[in-house]
Order: structure tokens, then sequence, then C-alpha cells
């Protein structure tokens, strides 16, 4: 296997990625959304570069679904008692790493170059890739006007009406040279089970990103965030609708129309077969790192399988 990407954003991805490093190990390459992004607490905070950067260490607090294990939140709290918001919470090691990218950033570093380093320090075998290294924020316009993606999300904890979604910065943007060669190099590219239209969409967005995966001679195969039918964390179900699609696989594929080759279905999954796409039936929750490891052996062997 000369190389394997997967396309990376939250929760589900990351396990994925993590999975796929069992199985591929430094042949992996992740490309995260960056949509995510906020200046917080007077750093730069990448939160889905570092949880997959995390998951692939083995240092993700995997209870929590994010930040480091074991890690205490001593900085913060003593933050709070001097007047910094305290709906925005980063452990002090996670702290550190955000630290680092803003002093590297301020040198003038490209974003690609620093998430790499903080990959490696950490012990990653893959390559962790921000989507592009120009500025991208995903922003929500809800009754009450546009939030910031993280303001939504955590503050609001995702619970008012979505009205329209924005990427500001996205006409900007450009696929970096690392991306184009290891999308050019891959025998399988996986669209990891995270949210299609914020974890994902952002990443498709980076105009000239959909022509790289087209132009690529590997298939594109995604995996459904949907196990038995429902999507174990976020607030997937809800952006897919507000969107217009239907809260299922189906609205899923809706999204990746004209990117994705096939797509892999959890087996318990009660959405009927796609017509549109090709498709197989595998178990996908990933409970631990044995079933992580699991459906990253299946997903690939069928992506690189005759039926796609």
């Amino acid at each position: 296997m000369s190389g394997v990407v997967v396309l990376a954003g939250g929760t589900g991805g990351a396990k994925l990625a993590a999975g796929m490093q069992q199985v591929v190990g430094s042949q992996l390459t992740v490309i995260a959304n960056t949509g995510d992004d906020v200046e917080a607490l007077g750093v730069h905070v990448s939160p889905d570069p570092d949880l997959c950067t995390y998951w692939l260490a083995g240092q993700i607090d995997a209870e929590r679904g994010w930040g480091i294990a074991g890690d205490s939140f001593r900085v913060f709290e003593r933050m709070k008692e001097l007047g910094a918001p305290g709906w925005f919470g980063l452990s002090d090691l996670d702290l550190a790493t955000c630290l680092e990218r803003r002093r590297r950033l301020d040198a003038g570093d490209r974003l690609t170059a620093i998430q790499g380093d903080i990959a490696r320090a950490l012990g990653v075998e893959a390559a962790v890739l921000p989507m592009c290294d120009e500025p991208v924020r995903t922003r929500v316009r809800t009754p009450d006007g546009w939030r910031e993606f993280q303001e939504f999300l955590v503050h609001d904890g995702a619970a008012p009406p979505i009205e329209e979604v924005a990427l500001d910065g996205i006409e900007e943007a450009r696929p970096t040279p690392e991306i184009e060669t290891a999308l050019s190099n891959a025998e399988a590219i996986i669209v990891g089970p995270s949210n299609p239209m914020i974890s994902i969409g952002p990443i498709l967005a980076v105009p000239g990103m959909r022509e790289l995966l087209a132009a690529a001679r590997a298939p594109v195969v995604a995996v459904s965030p949907y196990v038995g039918g429902e999507v174990i964390k976020g607030p997937t179900g809800k952006f897919i609708s507000a969107a217009g699609h239907a809260d299922s696989v189906h609205g899923v594929i809706n999204v990746y129309a004209g990117v994705i080759d096939a797509i892999v279905i959890d087996a318990g999954d009660p959405a009927p077969d796609p017509e549109s796409v090709a498709s197989t039936r595998r178990p996908t929750l990933m409970s631990d790192a044995d079933a992580r490891t699991r459906v990253a052996h299946a997903v690939l062997d069928y992506a690189t399988s005759d039926g796609v």
C-alpha cells in the first residue's frame, strides 16, 4: 500500500484515522478540517487537526472526546479567576499545543508545517495535514444572528435552529502541495465518518479540492457516520436536515454526490441500499482500539476491491 488518505473532521474521522494508522502506519495521510479553528484564550486553537493528532498519538481523552487523557485544567481555571471567558476550555497540555502553534504562526510559519511538527513531536506515524494554510472560519446563522462555529457548538450547545452555514475566507484557500502529492499518490481515499456538512464540507469546499479528488487514480470511498441508523455523537443530523437532505445515510450520499465512488454503510443501518452509488455493509462501530482496526481493515479492503 503506497498511500492511504483519510479526510477527517470530528471524532468519527479521527477514530477511523487511528485505526487506519494501525493498518498502514506511515503510509497514512490525514487531511483535517480547519474551518472549526478559533482564536481563544490568546492562542490559535485548531480543534480537528489536534483531535486527529491526539487520537493518532494515543493521547486522546476518549471519555470526554477531546483533549488529552489525564490532563488537568489548572491554567484554564486560573485564567477564569482572572477574568478570561469560561465557555471554551483547554486542558494544560492542550493549551501548550495551541501556545506553540500561536508562536510559530507569529513567526511566519505555515500551518501545515506547524501541525506536521506537532504530530511528529507526539510520535505520530501518519502525516496530519490541515486542509489549507489560509484561514477559513465556519459560521452558523441562527434566528439570533451569525455565530462563530465554536460559539454555536460549545457556548450555545448546538441548540439554536440552523438557518445558514458560511465559510469565511474559503475563496482565498487552496490545497497545499502536500495535499496535492498525497492525493495523487494514494491508492485509496477515504472520507471519514465525520459530519458531512461542517467537518468534511469545508475540506471539499477548498477551491481545487474536488478537482484533485476527481483526478486522483484512487477511488474515493465514504464511511457513513450513521451507526444502526443513528449518529453516535454531535449534531450531524441537524446540519444535514438544515441543508435540505434526509437525516440518514441517503442524505450523506446526496451531500457527497459527484465526489465519492462508493460508501460503506453500517451493517445495522435500517436504510435501504442506495441505487445512486456503489455500497457495502460492514459493522462500523468503533468502540475500542480493536474495533477501530477492524473497521479500518474492512474499509480499506473494500476501497481496494474490484467492486468499487
